[in-house]
């Protein structure tokens, strides 16, 4: 049978059909993707592609079996139940069994078709990026970037009946400026679910002032500097804190978040401000899969916990952290209720906050960042971070921005600068930048930060 007319529910229905494991997960994700792309002021590419993924987990005598490939026949889905069966009965037991999740009432419409995304999302933008690109010729500036769209559609089935779908759109816009010979760089980026809020000329605004502010270069030592991290620096930073977030981590010892004596730091004050971390599944303008699928087990996440639902969960309230994620099977050790990852993360400060110019303002002497980046792991027990600044760093005197600093390499935990800061802006959507290639939504404040380490003068651009 042509694969072009093999729904993916039917794969999960046939995959089922054939395993002869005790117990079986499929998880079907059919994915389309729209692009553009320019350089030196000119659209470049775009392009259209389409893809499947298939993933069988099997079951045999508490061991697992997981393997993911293209599927491209009846046969090949065959292939691929028996190979992941095989590798279930070569496994050892897994140390995470538990009952698969009870079915449930569907998620989302299980017999419509998936949906699509095609080049017409961005039926806004290419005009919109002409007319960018005629003001950076008359300006001689350069701009650089690409556009992405993804449209995913999950198709979730269990032996045990469950059947669960979820159509997860995902954009982003990355803008890159130049000056003309290519001295300065500077960059702007938005995540988005279908274009629909994406202001070109806005991000083209942002690019040209932050060009502007470069025209008087300032050489500063390494040293602490009070610093304005803008969203999408925190997010890069409150998304590592969020990955490294896991229960039993955190119970053997091994993280930031583990107690000195043993157990973990849940009740635990990180910030005097009321700041809150959280992930939601509905939060308006960055929705996400209310349930986990997932083809391998780790630290933080199980295979038996496939199809288990997800909703908001406060990783930090008031200050306080409150939960870490935890699979069902060290939930049941520990004694707390299972978490799962969800793929969105917000911070803010329920009092309110200023947008990141009355923060500029409101500065006396400081620095203001674009972006981190290259972001690397020092010490887990401390969560301690070193990464670069990219893409300009800017001194702020008396309230404004007075002109462009070299770059830093930086030494810092957010975990620490939770416990540091001085001022929580306003939060916004935004999108990380080191991280967007699979984590794109995020909203966030602007921080001020009294004495952000930056440990040495850096020769990145």
């Amino acid at each position: 049978m042509n694969p072009e007319f093999l729904r993916g529910q039917e794969i999960v229905e046939r995959a089922l059909a054939i395993s002869r494991a005790d117990g079986c997960i499929v998880i079907v994700n059919d994915r389309t993707e729209a692009n553009l792309r320019w350089a030196n002021n000119s659209l470049t590419t775009n392009g259209a592609m389409r893809s499947r993924h298939v993933a069988v987990v099997s079951i045999v005598k508490d061991a697992v079996g997981s393997v993911g490939r293209s599927v491209s026949t009846v046969d090949d889905l065959a292939l691929l139940v028996s190979a992941s069966e095989s590798a279930a009965r070569e496994a050892s037991p897994a140390e995470d069994v538990m009952p698969l999740v009870d079915p449930a009432d569907p998620a989302g419409e299980w017999e419509a078709p998936p949906a699509e995304t095609s080049i017409d999302v961005f039926s806004s933008v290419a005009p919109a990026l002409g007319e960018a690109f005629g003001q950076a010729r008359s300006a001689e500036r350069l701009l650089f970037g690409f556009a992405e769209h993804i449209m995913t559609t999950t198709f979730l089935g269990t032996s045990t009946g469950l059947r669960l779908r979820y159509d997860q759109p995902t954009g982003r816009v990355e803008l890159n400026g130049k000056t003309g010979d290519r001295s300065r760089s500077v960059w702007a980026g938005v995540g988005t679910r279908d274009f629909a809020d994406v202001d070109i000329a806005g991000l083209v605004a942002q690019v040209s002032g932050k060009l502007d502010w470069g025209s008087r270069q300032v050489d500063l030592p390494a040293g602490r500097y009070e610093t304005l991290l803008p969203p999408t620096a925190v997010a890069d930073l409150m998304v590592y804190l969020y990955f490294v977030a896991e229960m039993r981590e955190a119970d053997e010892g091994r993280t930031v978040f583990s107690k000195r004596g043993g157990g973990t730091r849940i009740g635990e004050k990180l910030s005097s401000h009321p700041v809150n971390l959280r992930s939601d599944p509905h939060e308006p303008g960055l929705e996400t899969g209310p349930f986990l699928a997932t083809e391998v087990s780790g630290q933080g996440t199980s295979v038996f916990d496939n199809g288990m639902a997800t909703g908001r969960i406060d990783w930090i309230r008031d200050g306080e952290l409150r939960n870490l994620v935890t699979p069902r099977w060290w939930a049941a050790k520990s004694g707390v209720a299972p978490t799962a990852y969800v793929e969105n993360l917000v911070l803010e400060d329920p009092t309110g906050g200023k947008s990141t110019e009355e923060m500029i303002a409101g500065t006396d002497r400081g620095l203001l960042l674009t972006t981190l980046w290259y972001i690397r792991e020092v010490d887990p027990q401390t969560l301690l971070l070193t990464g670069l600044t990219r893409d300009g760093v800017f001194l702020i005197e008396g309230g404004e921005v007075t002109g462009a600093v070299n770059n830093y390499r930086f030494n810092e935990s957010p975990v620490d600068l939770l416990g540091r800061m001085t001022e929580v802006g306003h939060s916004e959507r935004t999108l990380p930048r080191e991280w967007n290639d699979f984590f794109t939504r995020a909203s966030m404040p602007t921080l001020r930060i009294p004495d952000f380490n930056m440990s040495s003068v850096s020769p990145a651009s």
